[in-house]
């Protein structure tokens, strides 16, 4: 392992708790333990020599290689292919079986041909930054760590071989035989000999979760293919302890290669779990909606340092997720800082009350209501947001280079008074509504006034600004604005003329340095939805067709979407992520309907 393969060569195994990278040529690459933000035990994805594998290849001459998931799952394939044989990696963790202790589970087979196999083993704990010692317990190998992480084991059906750092190894399977292997957290039961019809057991079940969770899916339309992975997606990224959503698993992985922009999005951010909400519910998913809402309701019950909420979470809901450099890793491709941690949960970002209202509103309206604890806390947070909507703050792209008056986080302040009043007129809850009208109403005359630029026949990103944003696309999305609107329109010209290359769309143009950072970025994949789906809306559903196919040709082999994508196409930032797939869903849903002329649902 010395060379960095590209982040799209990568599908991903999970168990509602963490998440595993595994890539074309059979490397566990990343690998965080025992939730999504704790740290890592594989990072080779950021540093091929520091950062840990667990790699099993085929050693076949002129091979090739093949990646897929078994259909309606999580349960991911990697199939080695050359004229002396085949072999196929299948690579899962389990759910259920286990209790809370993660495994992860590989099941070597050769199908064709007389097949030596490469086999390395090797944990760095603690991001890396903790030394470690390897023993032997009969065929099991044992990896403790010296500063009190967990120890794991691996243990295989074939006899291991140990060195001094981990397992280094070949072995050789014929047509028809079959290895496992586990990587699981040190226990009792995690030193016994493997049980290979226990293994098989483990495997039918998972695959079993899979395919009943993803049948609840309630989506018939076009793209089914493409919608149902973006599903299974999602639930990967779901806590299933806490009921909490992750922007994506990884850190560190660079908005463009080289530069600094390398963030940390392994926790809840309450802007991309909103829009996740929403996407499960399009789909039939009301029971991640009710187990966020719990989530949620512990959140309604005290203030953040910026106000009753804050920007970003851990997965349990604790408040502080510090920002640090971990300068002994290379970074991808050698971009750094490496950051874990993210210090934009001390920022202001005001467009998080409306994506939270938004979401309480869908749950209560298509769930099971709200609790009159929650409204009334529900209404505190408003009487707050009443007094401060017209702060500037750092909005939806958390800039670091000074507050300004966003148009997308006046947009979403009008959101939440919307989804507030709304949301006590149908389910007749406690008034009076006076207050909550008077906000929204300001809000309206506040963006029609200040935030529409009459040279450039647009709205812009900011007050006083000469630049677009792709957030705006949004504004029809959250029923702010008609679709068929003069002004709607001409903005969506405008943000296809200077922000738009084909499907691809950025989110905006820094001409000015506002964001306090250097170096360009990639185009937003999540943006490119956004466009689609708003073309659609405005009634010009045969173009939103076309870009939203050529989209769907920058997803990677299995389906799955980074953040951003470069200039060659390439896969850039954080991977895979919540709010690209959760835009597909929404685009996806609304653009079949439009086509199949009935009117699309009335989800807001």
């Amino acid at each position: 392992m010395t060379d960095y393969l590209p982040i799209e060569n990568y599908g991903v195994i999970g168990d509602l708790r963490t998440l595993a990278l595994v890539s074309t040529t059979g490397s566990i690459d990343f690998f965080c333990f025992p939730r999504f933000d704790s740290p890592s035990l594989f990072a080779a994805l950021l540093d091929p020599q520091k950062g840990g594998f667990f790699c099993i290849q085929a050693d076949l001459k002129r091979s090739g290689t093949k990646q897929l998931y078994l259909p309606d799952t999580n349960i991911l394939l990697t199939r080695f292919l050359s004229d002396d044989g085949i072999a196929e990696t299948t690579d899962f963790m389990p759910i259920l079986a286990g209790g809370n202790r993660g495994r992860i589970i590989r099941r070597v087979t050769v199908i064709q041909g007389d097949i030596n196999f490469k086999l390395e083993c090797h944990p760095r704990f603690d991001y890396a930054r903790a030394s470690h010692t390897t023993e032997r317990d009969g065929n099991s190998i044992v990896f403790k760590p010296e500063d009190g992480h967990p120890p794991f084991v691996l243990q295989a059906t074939i006899q291991l071989e140990m060195s001094e750092e981990g397992v280094v190894q070949t072995f050789r399977l014929k047509a028809g035989e079959i290895a496992w292997f586990v990587f699981t957290e040190d226990c009792a039961e995690a030193r016994k000999t493997l049980v290979v019809s226990e293994l098989e057991e483990d495997l039918e079940k998972t695959s079993q979760f899979w395919r009943d969770w993803i049948a609840k899916s309630n989506y018939t339309g076009r793209w089914r293919e493409m919608v149902n992975r973006s599903a299974l997606v999602l639930k990967l990224l779901t806590d299933r302890e806490h009921g909490s959503i992750v922007a994506a698993p990884t850190f560190g992985l660079p908005e463009r290669i080289g530069g600094g922009r390398n963030w940390d999005y392994r926790y809840t951010w309450l802007r991309d779990s909103s829009f996740t909400l929403y996407a499960m519910m399009r789909l039939g998913f009301f029971e991640e909606a009710a187990q966020f809402q719990k989530w949620i309701h512990d959140r309604l019950n005290y203030d953040a340092s910026q106000g009753p909420l804050q920007v970003l979470y851990a997965t349990d809901g604790s408040q502080e997720t510090p920002e640090i450099v971990l300068d002994h890793l290379r970074g991808y491709m050698d971009s750094k800082p490496v950051r874990i941690g993210n210090a934009a949960w001390k920022q202001l970002q005001l467009d998080i009350y409306g994506e939270l209202l938004d979401s309480v509103y869908l749950a209560a309206k298509y769930g099971d209501g709200l609790s009159i604890d929650d409204w009334e806390n529900i209404k505190r947070i408003l009487r707050w947001l009443a007094e401060n909507w017209n702060r500037e703050d750092e909005g939806i792209w958390e800039v670091r280079g000074g507050r300004k008056h966003f148009l997308h986080s006046r947009l979403m302040c009008w959101v939440a008074f919307d989804r507030a009043i709304r949301l006590g007129a149908k389910r007749s809850l406690s008034g009076p509504y006076g207050w909550m009208e008077d906000a929204r109403d300001a809000i309206t005359q506040d963006i029609h006034a200040n935030f529409w630029d009459e040279d450039l026949q647009s709205f812009v990103q900011y007050k006083g600004s000469k630049t677009l944003d792709a957030s705006i696309l949004l504004m029809p999305l959250v029923r702010f604005i008609s679709p068929s609107d003069p002004r709607w329109l001409s903005t969506l010209a405008a943000i296809e003329r200077e922000l738009t290359v084909d499907t691809l769309v950025y989110r905006y143009r820094d001409v000015e340095g506002f964001d306090g950072l250097t170096g360009d970025e990639g185009s937003f994949t999540a943006c490119c939805f956004w466009f689609i789906e708003a073309l659609a809306r405005s009634h010009q559903t045969a173009k939103a067709r076309l870009l939203f196919e050529k989209m769907l040709g920058y997803a990677n082999h299995v389906g799955l979407y980074a953040e951003e994508l470069g200039a060659s196409g390439q896969h850039l930032g954080n991977f895979p992520q919540a709010l690209t797939h959760l835009a597909l869903i929404s685009a996806a849903t609304y653009l079949d309907r439009a086509l199949s002329g009935t009117e699309p649902e009335a989800w807001r």
